[in-house]
C-alpha cells in the first residue's frame, strides 16, 4: 500500500494526523454513525454486485443447449 490513490507515500504519522483532524471536525459521537453508514453502503454495494453476478450465471446456464441424448 505504498501508493494510496492520490496521496502518494503515506506513513503512520500522516494517518494519525488525518485521524485527529477527522476527530476534531466530526467529534467522537458522529464518527461511529458515519462508519455505520459507510458499512451499510458497502454491504449494499456488495449485495448488488453478487446479485448481478448470480443473474449473469443464471442467464448463462439458461442459454446453454441441453445435452443431446
Amino acid at each position: 500500500m505504498n501508493h494510496f490513490l492520490f496521496l502518494g507515500n503515506i506513513g503512520a504519522g500522516e494517518i494519525i494526523v488525518i485521524a485527529l483532524i477527522v476527530l476534531l471536525l466530526f467529534g467522537g459521537k458522529k464518527i461511529p454513525e458515519l462508519m455505520k453508514g459507510i458499512g451499510k453502503g458497502i454491504r449494499s454495494f456488495k449485495d448488488g454486485v453478487n446479485n448481478i453476478e448470480r443473474d449473469i450465471e443464471n442467464t448463462d446456464q439458461d442459454n446453454k443447449p441441453s445435452p443431446k441424448q
